[in-house]
């Protein structure tokens, strides 16, 4: 708590994951980062990055908010705060969505999967608690929503991920049974885990949700594996960003709307029609008559990476659009951003003007991912 109340200022403390330790031991350079201490990188975001694309990486994504809500209406009632189709979500299914204010806006993106009797939703960790209060408010009394504190979540992600978890994992099918979106629950090495065939970085891979307990065990199992290093939040980071996936808080936020950000897809076509989420009839109108603004992919010339911030600008130099997330692409092997740009700057080709601390980039509008997704749809290795 802060010495001078007067500006009502609280601090709050950092927190720590359940492999806190574990990360420390392994070299790993913490950084506070969604309210917790987190490896930012071990051996370098480069090397991290590219043995990702080529091997299979471990990430530590506790810090994730991992809730399972049920109650009589269950789907009825998350229709109501998402545009996602719920019920039509079939066991084992897995279905990306979005958290929309009254005015369209995204107040998160999240993943939905059903269990039986129940969903079991994981949400951004930097806004996990406002997730939770928004949902207890919107939600009837009838709907419980357990947050699942005490459960560790790894991702396992790259090529070789699968051949090193398949190894010490056993269940009712086996784990080619399950393709990209898919998931259920499976042992590793006698610890009971669900397992989702998904992940954040445009790889094949893994996300295991697992008592905090046993997590220290199972990542030292996963990482004595040849293909598996620990990887750091750096190259989640860029990995992320050349698969074109957005990062809540830095390309969505509560004044971006899903048509802005360009995730139609998370708008089911029989929610589209009937309506019943929130900001549906502005979504609609963007939706046939477009956006004002549009996120879209970025190739920078050169090799000096634009960051978060940096303008669009016009012929007259006027700013008309931000850049949202930026770096340098280890495979791509060149500087790459998201930004917000005027629709009638979003075709992909259109030649754009950026600027950073006074200096000038040339960038061109691209087709996202910047590189091919590579995930493993119809099963197997």
């Amino acid at each position: 708590m802060s010495d001078d109340t007067s500006d009502n200022y609280v601090e709050i403390e950092t927190e720590t994951l359940p492999l806190d330790a574990w990360h420390r031991a392994r070299g790993g350079r913490m950084v506070p980062f969604a309210g917790y201490h987190m490896p930012v990188q071990y051996e370098g975001i480069m090397a991290e990055h590219l043995w990702t694309r080529e091997n299979a990486g471990l990430f530590d994504v506790s810090h994730m908010g991992q809730l399972l809500i049920s109650g009589d209406g269950l789907d009825e009632a998350l229709e109501t705060v998402l545009p996602a189709d719920v019920k039509g979500l079939a066991l084992g299914r897995m279905r990306y969505s979005l958290l929309l204010a009254d005015n369209g806006g995204i107040l998160d993106d999240l993943m939905l999967s059903r269990w039986p009797d129940k969903i079991y939703m994981v949400v951004n960790g930097a806004v996990k608690y406002d997730d939770i209060a928004h949902l207890r408010e919107e939600l009837p009394d009838a709907i419980t929503i357990n947050q699942l504190d005490e459960r560790a979540l790894l991702a396992l992600q790259g090529p070789k991920a699968f051949n090193a978890l398949k190894r010490h994992t056993t269940g009712k099918w086996p784990l080619e049974a399950l393709s990209f979106m898919m998931g259920g629950p499976f042992e590793i090495d006698g610890v009971e885990a669900w397992i989702s065939r998904s992940g954040y970085t445009g790889e094949d891979g893994f996300e295991i949700s697992i008592d905090a307990s046993e997590v220290e065990r199972i990542a030292d199992l996963l990482c004595g594996e040849p293909e598996v290093k620990p990887i750091g939040l750096g190259a989640r980071d860029s990995l992320r960003l050349e698969a074109g996936l957005p990062l809540y808080g830095h390309d969505l936020d509560p004044e971006t709307t899903p048509v802005m950000a360009d995730l139609g897809f998370a708008l089911s076509k029989r929610r589209r029609e009937e309506g019943g989420f929130p900001g549906h009839e502005r979504i609609m109108i963007e939706r046939e008559q477009g956006a004002v603004v549009k996120r879209v992919g970025l190739l920078v010339e050169g090799r000096q990476p634009v960051r978060e911030g940096a303008a669009v600008i016009d012929h007259d130099g006027s700013e008309v659009g931000k850049v949202t997330s930026g770096g340098f692409a280890p495979s791509v092997g060149a500087p790459i951003a998201m930004a917000y740009v005027p629709a009638a700057m979003a075709a992909p080709g259109t030649k754009i003007q950026l600027t950073q601390r006074g200096k000038v980039h040339q960038a061109t509008v691209t087709a996202m991912p910047f590189i091919p997704h590579r995930y493993v749809r119809n099963g197997g290795k």
